[in-house]
């Protein structure tokens, strides 16, 4: 009773937390549990969690059954991937049908397609049209391309999970692409019945900003003082860019929220993100962490004067923030372009 009404204030400050995680046995099992116990209230994915899940022995017969049909690469992966998505589409529904924007499920579009705006639009469309629930997101890269794919989905009323943003300047970005293009949806009505009629609830956008990862590529570089630390602040400073647009269908999604290694909590990228009008996506042992002991008060933002004082000491011990961010995009987009293509050689 006591975390029911615990998840029950953070709700109220408009925080949500979804799972990092989808497997086929999993949605039908513990997935229902978290969300019955009002724990998740969403969940997203991405090529490497399909790559992993689909190692499984859960997937083999169906595996084995579509190459018996002639079915490989692509395809194949199409089909257990809208399967997997499909359902827990289903099972969120109820959610998402009596909240703002929560009841959401994730699915991205191909990887390998991250430079090429035209038929990353072509696919985004129609696999939201094959999935034919209202409650998918479709998971776009925050490439100079993406922000002209996420326009072109959200203009259509399809809901958009921007991610890979590690920038405050890719967050403006992306919340400039997603507002604009809801407004010209909101404008139109249903210029576009196929894919509008789809699309009754207004449509939602969360804006996937990378927190981990930074600590990991920067903590051995950095006196104890400053570790575990820069990933916060820079997720941070993204979020503020992200609210400054006013945006009530579109929010902060915290990612890249697992600790690996180190001294820090299980729990600790969702304790220190707790944030009014957001949403954490987390892996199931921070989940578990965060159910068991994880705070349940609003985190506080960093004042500009603590921020900027921090990039400097970060910036004397020879970090170069731009340059590490910008690496960081290019490792996401190369981890999850490789997770995909050695799924697809795999099937």
């Amino acid at each position: 009773m006591a975390q029911d009404q615990e998840m029950a204030e953070l709700q109220k400050m408009d925080f949500s937390l979804w799972c990092d995680f989808i497997h086929k046995e999993f949605l039908e099992t513990e997935f229902i549990s978290l969300l019955e116990s009002s724990m998740i209230q969403g969940a997203t994915s991405n090529p490497s969690i399909f790559a992993q899940s689909l190692k499984s022995q859960a997937y083999a017969d169906s595996i084995t059954s579509l190459q018996a049909q002639g079915l490989h690469g692509k395809t194949l992966y199409e089909i257990l991937a809208v399967q997997d998505i499909t359902r827990a589409a289903q099972i969120l529904k109820p959610l998402w049908e009596k909240s703002a924007h929560d009841g959401f499920i994730s699915i991205e579009i191909d990887p390998l397609l991250c430079d090429e705006a035209g038929k990353s639009i072509e696919e985004g469309v129609r696999l939201f049209e094959c999935i034919s629930a209202k409650n998918v997101m479709i998971k776009v890269p925050a490439t100079h391309a993406g922000y002209e794919v996420m326009h072109a989905l959200s203009s259509r009323g399809i809901s958009v999970n921007a991610t890979l943003v590690f920038t405050p300047d890719q967050a403006y970005k992306c919340a400039e692409a997603l507002k604009n293009g809801f407004e010209s949806y909101l404008k139109t009505g249903s210029a576009d019945s196929g894919v509008n009629s789809q699309c009754a609830k207004s449509p939602q956008g969360v804006i996937s900003v990378f927190v981990s990862r930074f600590d990991r590529a920067a903590d051995e570089r950095l006196d104890s003082a400053l570790r575990g630390q820069m990933g916060i602040i820079n997720a941070m400073e993204c979020y503020e860019v992200i609210e400054k647009w006013s945006a009530p269908h579109i929010r902060t999604l915290f990612a890249s929220t697992g600790v690996k290694g180190g001294d820090l909590n299980a729990s600790y990228y969702i304790d220190e993100l707790l944030l009014p009008h957001s949403v954490n996506t987390a892996p199931l042992d921070a989940l578990h962490a965060f159910i068991k002991a994880g705070k349940r008060e609003s985190s506080t933002l960093k004042t500009a004067v603590q921020r900027e004082r921090f990039w400097q000491d970060v910036s004397a011990q020879g970090i170069d923030r731009k340059a590490l961010s910008d690496k960081l995009l290019h490792e996401g987009l190369e981890s999850f372009k490789q997770s995909f293509a050695d799924l697809l050689t795999a099937l």
